[in-house]
Parts: structure tokens; sequence; C-alpha cells
């Protein structure tokens, strides 16, 4: 029994043992696991550069004609010829559409023979009055009938060159909106002519920048139609009045339309173009971190000895990263100002930047960095 007890004994013993063992052994790996130097971190760098840099102020708004009408009828009648074809290039002053008009072409004749008449009464008028034939009343009616019939022939003529609408200027214009007979009001729509020679760009900017704006300054403008296209233009009007509601500033700009590739009510990014240019750090967006805590770089440095000497591995500088925060400024065509935190020639992160920490160790490398 004590034999028994003390074999069981002995068992427990090296059972307890050879577990410690394979926990030391375990451990002694683990830590040696993570003692071990890591390797470098693949990432994609760029380097900051100094270069001259034009502020531009960003807006969009909205394209209309230099010259844009709806032809609308200025008195009623039947239309009984349409002279133009919808789409078509017309010249200032080209008849456009006529309606009939025989009720006040014979108004008129009648109105011409009255007029006739009451002129010679009045000459026969006029000269019994200086024979004192009649008396002053007696002429000042005569005249009086003139001058009214004189007005009924100018008023059935004015109404007569109103049923016939020509082009108050040259343009392209719209669909039309009638037929030979149709009844057409005062009012009825005809057609839209559009001046696309050039075109406007009203647009609306924060009014702390009204500063920054003047008559002639250079803007420009692209649409969704041509987005790899600018169009040039400059500044026309700047309107004298805030607006209350949304303490924005109203500025009409003005771009030529040659090819008439812009129409009326296109939707119309654009950039105020500022005349001077100054100095300014850049480096690519995609360099910037952006947090709500405020934004940041990884700029890559050698990593240093106590000495201060940098840390050579197979004759190459070890490189690491450092995490900087940064006070950014405008970005345009993937490039972004840094206004503080920066200097020219540091190299910054571009790619990779969510597997970094700072005093992590990188190696460069553009082609792959993730």
């Amino acid at each position: 029994m004590l034999r028994r007890l003390i074999v069981m004994l002995i068992l427990v013993v090296v059972f307890v043992l050879a577990l410690a063992a394979y926990k030391y052994s375990s451990i002694t790996q683990q830590i040696a696991m993570f003692s071990a130097p890591q390797p470098p971190i693949a990432v994609a760098a760029a380097q900051a550069v100094e270069t001259q840099w034009q502020t531009r102020l960003p807006a969009i708004g909205s394209m209309t004609a230099a010259l844009g009408v709806e032809l609308t009828a200025e008195v009623n009648g039947t239309v009984s010829e349409v002279l133009f074809t919808s789409g078509q290039q017309v010249e200032d002053g080209q008849p456009l559409l006529v309606m009939s008009s025989d009720v006040e072409r014979a108004s008129l004749q009648s109105a011409e023979a009255q007029a006739s008449l009451a002129q010679l009464e009045f000459k026969r008028q006029e000269n019994l009055l200086a024979r004192q034939s009649i008396s002053r009343s007696q002429f000042d009616q005569s005249r009086s009938t003139l001058q009214q019939s004189i007005s009924q022939a100018e008023e059935l003529r004015a109404i007569l060159a109103k049923k016939r609408i020509n082009a108050p200027f040259a343009g392209r214009i719209g669909i039309s909106q009638v037929d030979p007979g149709d009844y057409l009001s005062p009012g009825a729509s005809i057609a839209t002519l559009q001046n696309l020679s050039s075109l406007f760009v009203d647009f609306f900017l924060p009014e702390q920048f009204y500063p920054q704006l003047a008559i002639d300054q250079q803007v420009r403008v692209k649409v969704a139609a041509f987005p790899e296209e600018a169009f040039e233009g400059h500044i026309v009007a700047i309107n004298p009045k805030v607006e209350a509601s949304t303490r924005n500033l109203q500025v009409r700009a003005m771009v030529d339309n040659p090819d008439e590739k812009l129409l009326p009510g296109m939707f119309a990014e654009l950039e105020v173009l500022q005349p001077t240019e100054t100095p300014q750090i850049v480096v690519p967006e995609t360099a910037i971190t952006f947090t709500l805590y405020g934004n940041s770089v990884y700029v890559i440095k050698p990593r240093l000895d106590d000495q201060g000497e940098p840390v050579m591995e197979e004759d190459e500088a070890v490189l690491e990263v450092e995490r900087r925060s940064v006070t950014t400024g405008e970005r345009r065509d993937g490039q972004i100002v840094v206004l503080t935190g920066l200097q020219a020639g540091e190299q910054v992160v571009t790619a990779g930047q969510l597997k970094l920490d700072s005093q992590a160790r990188v190696v460069v490398s553009n082609s792959n960095p993730l």
C-alpha cells in the first residue's frame, strides 16, 4: 500500500515538472517573439515642396444668356405665317411670325380717310378764322377732330406693326410653340431667343470675401457637360448689397462662348482667381490625416542612436516616422497647402498611414505601399 502511494506521488511530481517545463518554454518563446525587432512597414512617400500658389475662391453658380428673351405676342390674333424653324440662327430684325391683320388694315384705311377729311376741314376752318367768319371755339373743335383722327390712324399702324414679330437681336431661336392657324392672346409664348456668343455666370460668395473681389477679376468655369475643359471669364458686376438671409454677396461674371458649348441654365462650378501668387508649402492631399481633433502627417526621418547619429543597417539608414500636427489651407488638384507644422524638403507618408504609429520603422516603397 505504501509502495503504491509513493509511486503515485512520484508520477504526480513528474507530471507537474513536465507541465512547468512546457509552460516555461512557451513563455520564453513568446518573450523572444515580442522582443524581436519588427520588420519595417512599407509606405509611399512624397516630399513637401515650396511653390508659388495662387489662391482661388471656389463657388457654384448658374449660367444665363447675356442676351436672352422669351418671345411673346403683344396683341391677340391668328397666326398666318411662321417664318422660322426651331433651333435656327436668326439675325437682328429678321421677321419671325406674322398674324392675320385684314380687319386692322381695313380699319386703318377708314381712319386714314377720316384723317384726310379732318385735314381738309381744318384748312377750311383755318381760312375762315383768318377772315373772322367763325368763332375761335369752332376752330379749336376742328383742330381737335383732326388730332383725334391722326391719333386713331397711328394707333392702328402700331397694332399692325405688332402683328409682325421680328427678332430683337441676333441669336439662336428655340423650339416653336405655335403653328399657323393658332390663336394667340397677349402674352402667349412663341419661342425662346438666346444669344449664346457670351454668357453670364451668377454666383454667391460669403461676405468676408468682398475685399478680395474686383471688376475684371479672372474666373475659371467648369460644367458637367465638359468636365475636362475650363472656360475663362471675368467679373463684370458685384452686387452692392449682401443678402440678409444668407450673408452672401451676389457676383456676376461673363464667359465667352464662341463654340456655343455652354447653354443658359447650366450648373457651373467656378473659381475666382486671385491676382497674386504667394510661396506655400504643398504636399499631396493623401498625406494629411483628417480627424475631429486636428490634422496631422507622418514625417519620415532617420532613427538616431544615443549619440544622435543615424542608425545604420546594411549601409542604409533606418527610417522611422513622427506623427506631427499641422494646419492646412486650400486644397486643389490633389494638392493641399500646409500652413504650419511642416518644412519644405521634409518627406511625408502618402499611403499606408493606417498601419503606422509614432516611431514606427518604415521603408519607402512607392510602387506597392500597402
